[in-house]
């Protein structure tokens, strides 16, 4: 390896920590601000941003002839999301779910996975298909808005931004340039920094031999996601869960409805027949995967990162041993498929049936006003097992007799 390329490796990684840390403050400002929560920030201004790369290497990559790299790197993008940036994430600090995730945004993601597979089946997503996925997009992006502002604003001091930001002497609209400031810059250095690790990335990868399409699906992949994998990881660490998992769920949704359908509208992409019966219902299984690992307790533990990471390992070294026609590919996708696959879809069946079975029902004690407390146990229930910072919580056993 050069030194030109390991420079390129190490001011992208430099970039990147810098540009995360700049959008996290930015947007988790901006969230008690303008009066949307962090989960609907994550969603939008922060997944967007962040997919900003993929974006760009999309159209890039349809520029100058290499459609391979760009559906690649749309489909290894949305696998290195769930598996690395979310396991990662969890490992560093375990993450808190919000239930609206479950309950619509996963779904979503899910819905518009199968229907890119669907577009795909003819060989090929032309430029119809990529309108459509296009007015997705804006008819998801409003809904997220308009569902954010009818949600009550974030309680400053409590996971979110600093509590003296609501108390600042600054004027609102002064307040939201400047965090719109660092949002930009942010976003400004983390392209930049996943343009220096793609460059050095996919020289080391041409040096190896590699085609088009795996280049795509490992080494751009995951060089576009970084920014993605900076910002959770930060958000992650300052606390800011919401905006670490709704940037990766809003990050797929994007890739899939902007991303791909720009692509396509440009003039169409052409989908090979390996990648739609391996990579694409990988990328549909991962997305399905993630429904019963976040409710299991709303919330990813760090031995559930761990097997997410372990995955994507196991599927890296998967397409490098197709790739260069390793003697071993057989056995290990054996392995996989009549062992890993089977004993993890068991533990995931076991745990989801023991969790509801074994849970015991929290009452918050605290900062409840009194006459109150039926409508919030109602309206904001509390995720099973989660530890609120600042805030009591007894268990209540429903056998337990009452105090006299």
């Amino acid at each position: 390896m050069t030194f030109a390329v390991f420079a390129a490796l190490v001011v992208g990684f430099v970039l990147l920590v810098v540009g995360a840390e700049l959008l996290v403050r930015g947007a988790s400002n901006l969230a008690i601000i303008v009066g949307l929560s962090p989960l609907i920030i994550g969603l939008t201004v922060v997944s967007y941003g962040t997919s900003a790369p993929e974006l760009a290497v999309g159209l890039q990559s349809y520029a100058i002839g290499q459609g391979d790299i760009a559906l690649g790197n749309i489909i290894g993008s949305n696998i290195f999301n769930i598996l690395m940036i979310l396991g990662m994430s969890a490992v560093v600090v375990p993450l808190t779910v919000a239930r609206q995730l479950i309950r619509l945004d996963v779904p979503i993601m899910i819905g518009v996975s199968g229907l890119m597979v669907l577009f795909a089946l003819d060989g090929s997503i032309g430029r119809s298909d990529g309108v459509v996925l296009l007015i997705g997009s804006v008819i998801y992006s409003a809904f997220l808005v308009i569902q954010g502002r009818k949600e009550t604003s974030p309680v400053p001091g409590e996971g979110g931004p600093p509590a003296n930001l609501a108390l600042s002497p600054l004027p609102m609209h002064t307040r939201v340039l400047i965090n719109l400031g660092w949002v930009l810059l942010g976003l400004v250095l983390l392209v930049a920094g996943s343009k220096f690790l793609v460059y050095g990335a996919v020289l080391v990868a041409e040096a190896l031999g590699m085609s088009q399409l795996i280049i795509g699906l490992t080494i751009v992949a995951a060089g576009t996601s970084m920014p993605e994998l900076a910002t959770s990881i930060v958000a992650s660490y300052r606390g800011e869960q919401d905006i670490a998992v709704g940037n990766v769920v809003g990050s797929n949704i994007f890739n899939v409805l902007v991303v791909l359908g720009a692509t396509a509208t440009v003039g169409g992409v052409s989908v090979e027949t390996a990648v739609l019966h391996f990579d694409l219902p990988v990328m549909i299984a991962v997305a399905i995967a993630c429904l019963p690992i976040f409710y299991t307790g709303y919330r990813i533990s760090r031995w559930e990162g761990l097997l997410f990471i372990g995955y994507y390992v196991a599927y890296s070294a998967y397409l490098i041993f197709d790739a260069v026609g390793h003697d071993q590919i057989g056995l290990f996708s054996n392995v996989m498929l009549l062992f890993v696959i089977p004993l993890t879809v068991i533990t995931l069946i076991t745990v989801m049936w023991q969790h509801p079975r074994t849970a015991k029902p929290l009452i918050t004690l605290k900062s409840i006003p009194p006459g109150r407390e039926s409508s919030e146990s109602q309206s904001c229930p509390s995720p099973i097992g989660s530890d609120s910072p600042g805030r009591k919580e007894t268990e209540v056993d429903s056998k337990s007799p009452p105090a006299k």
